[in-house]
């Protein structure tokens, strides 16, 4: 028998008894049958509806974005070596001992010696003290003029570089002559140092065998 093809009478009778006993004990199938008899159609009877949905379509927006590209850069570092206070004087120390006989001149009693015989040690420490300097030192004179010359400094001067002297009174400027140019370093080359310790020792001891 067909979906569509309605029961025999005894089937109908089965299904009445059948269903008699199900509407007692089914609240929600007496509900189905009693919108069936008001007239209510099945849903399988209900033709079927077209729904018509707009599903939102999502825009595609192409976007240019710049990106920064890193320059490198090459840059050369000078590397510089800074030697310890105390280690730089002891270096100039153990050149003056070399070269001019320096801490051999100074600690020598020169008490028993006649003028010529300390100026002649003299020029010898002066000569090897002269080519320290200008081996490993720039010297050049504080101030241009010739000395003599009658100068100006005004207001805010490097007291570090020039020093008064005489009666000193009031506030730069101040007039008056100069009477030493005096020293500066500009530049400074002593040699590296493999072992600072080894700069305490300013003359070796000599041992003759």
């Amino acid at each position: 028998m067909s979906s569509n093809t309605p029961p025999s009478f005894l089937s109908r009778i089965a299904i009445a008894i059948g269903s008699f006993f199900a509407i007692l004990g089914n609240g929600r199938l007496a509900a189905d049958v009693t919108r069936l008899r008001a007239g209510e159609a099945l849903a399988a009877d209900v033709a079927p509806r077209e729904i018509r949905v707009e599903v939102p379509v999502e825009k595609i927006i192409e976007v240019r974005v710049e990106v920064p590209v890193e320059t490198i850069v090459e840059k050369t570092v000078e590397l510089r070596v800074e030697v310890p206070t105390d280690t730089a004087a002891l270096q100039l120390l153990g050149l003056l001992q070399r070269e001019a006989r320096f801490v051999d001149f100074i600690q020598e009693d020169v008490a028993p010696y006649t003028d010529a015989e300390i100026g002649a040690a003299a020029r010898v420490v002066h000569a090897g003290c002269r080519k320290v300097l200008g081996e490993h030192f720039t010297i050049a004179p504080v101030r241009p003029e010739t000395e003599g010359a009658r100068i100006t400094l005004p207001a805010g001067f490097d007291a570090a570089a020039v020093r008064l002297t005489g009666h000193v009174v009031g506030q730069a400027p101040f007039t008056g002559t100069l009477g030493h140019r005096g020293w500066q370093v500009t530049q400074v080359q002593l040699p590296l140092l493999t072992d600072p310790q080894a700069a305490k020792v300013l003359a070796q001891a000599e041992v003759e065998l």
